[in-house]
Order: C-alpha cells, then sequence, then structure tokens
C-alpha cells in the first residue's frame, strides 16, 4: 500500500501467480479496507496488481498459512467484500491482464473500474465447479443486467477488454502507455472533491435499487442538509464566486 498526497494506491502483489489471493492476502486485505475506512485522510483510493496482471482470483491451491473450515474461509472473503464496499473513499480498479473469479468481482466491488487493451475478465468459477462469490451475484447484475450477467456466470467464458466495455462491465478502456496517467488524472480528481458529499452520493447509488424513490428522495434531502452545514459547501460557494477551484477538507 502507498500514499501520496491523499491517494491510496494498493497493489495485489503476488506476480508468480498472477496475483491470485491467498489466505494471508485476504488478511491484509481486510486489514488494509478496514484501516483506509476509518482515515480522514485518505480521499481516493486505486486498486492494481503487480506484474502486468490484476488478479486471477482465490488461491486455490491451499496455500497461505492459515487453517479455517470452509464456510469460516468463505465468511472471511465476505468480510473483505463488505469491508471493500464500506469504503466511504470512492475506489478505482485499474486492470491490466486477468481480472478473473474473485479478482473480477473486486474490479466490479470499486466504484469505477478503467481496463487496459489486455485485460481479460471472467466469471471463471464454472469450470472450477464453484458457484460465484466475493459479491458476484449481487454486482453483476447491477453492472450489466441479470440475464447478461446469468451468461457470464453460467458460461463462465473469458471476455476482453473492448467486450467487457461494451456491455457496461468496465467504464473505460485506455491503451496501456496512457492506462496509469488516465486513472492518476481520475483519482487526482477524485481526491479533490468534497469527502462528506462524495461519500454520501456513493452510498445512495449503492443503496438505489434497494429504495424506492420516496426513500431516496428522503436520503438525498438528509444528504445535501449535511452538506450545506459543512465548511466544504462554504467553500465551494467562495470558490464559485471567486472563480477558483475550491479547495475540499472534508468538514
Amino acid at each position: 500500500m502507498q500514499r501520496a498526497d491523499g491517494i491510496v494506491t494498493i497493489t495485489l502483489d503476488r506476480p508468480a501467480k498472477k496475483n491470485a489471493i491467498d489466505a494471508t492476502m485476504w488478511d491484509e486485505l481486510l486489514a488494509t479496507f478496514r484501516e483506509i475506512g476509518a482515515s480522514a485522510t485518505d480521499r481516493a483510493v486505486v486498486i492494481t496488481g503487480a506484474g502486468g496482471e490484476f488478479c486471477s482470483g482465490a488461491d486455490l491451491t491451499g496455500g497461505g498459512g492459515q487453517e479455517r473450515h470452509q464456510l469460516a474461509a468463505m465468511r472471511h472473503v465476505g468480510d473483505v467484500c463488505l469491508a471493500l464496499a464500506r469504503l466511504p473513499q470512492p475506489v478505482v480498479a485499474k486492470v491490466r491482464g486477468v481480472a478473473v473469479g474473485a479478482g473480477c468481482n473486486m474490479a466490479l466491488g470499486c466504484d469505477l473500474v478503467v481496463a487496459g487493451p489486455t485485460a481479460r475478465f471472467s466469471q471463471i468459477f464454472a469450470r472450477r465447479g464453484l458457484s460465484v462469490d466475493f459479491g458476484g451475484t449481487w454486482l453483476l447484475p447491477r453492472r450489466v443486467g441479470l440475464h447478461r450477467a446469468k451468461e457470464l456466470a453460467l458460461l463462465a467464458d473469458i471476455i476482453d477488454a473492448t467486450e467487457a466495455e461494451r456491455i457496461g462491465l468496465v467504464n473505460r478502456v485506455v491503451a496501456d502507455d496512457q492506462l496509469d496517467a488516465f486513472v492518476d488524472d481520475w483519482a487526482r480528481r477524485l481526491a479533490d472533491g468534497p469527502p462528506l458529499a462524495l461519500a454520501m452520493t456513493k452510498r445512495m447509488l449503492n443503496n438505489s435499487m434497494q429504495v424506492t424513490l420516496e426513500e431516496a428522495l428522503d436520503d438525498e434531502g438528509a444528504a445535501q442538509t449535511v452538506n450545506f452545514s459543512t465548511k466544504d459547501t462554504m467553500e465551494a460557494m467562495r470558490a464559485f464566486v471567486d472563480k477558483r477551484a475550491p479547495r475540499f477538507e472534508g468538514r
């Protein structure tokens, strides 16, 4: 994990295994997400992988040093997924190479997904005799619709970056030599935004398919009431009058 000017970069770093997540990494990811979620200075998060790959999913070889009953292990994986979802900060997935299985769903669990031309995505679980996990049954239909989600999950095809963009699995596909700069720009813009307002917008959008319009309007009203009591909103108003960029502090 690296921090620079409010941006936290998390790099999945097992390149010899295409960054497959073992038990130790699940523990580290949970601790990292919880640490970031409690931070007042972390403003945006980027998740990427080492060695030109994003993540080949969970390591099914049995390595990692911890022994848990399978149900307990899956609950632990679920805790990691929830910790990612609960981050108040906006999160960008920067995807090169494979993003399959839990790795695919970790990318989808981010707020924005930017892929390079080498990116390949798959709900590969069925090929391993498994059903979908790491929140894929919740995330996929919200990204691509129910029937497309069933196609991806039941057939377990591998799709390239172009197809992923076409069906809405990713936000952007960017040339490999421009990918780092593009994600850096998005992360900087997010980190420079109003933290409280962005966190509330993120939460309401995540809840949008589970509430009525009336409930959504109530939530929006409550959020705006909070915003108008903050120094950040006052700063935004002053910056508009002064014709300058606002400087948000998250209070």
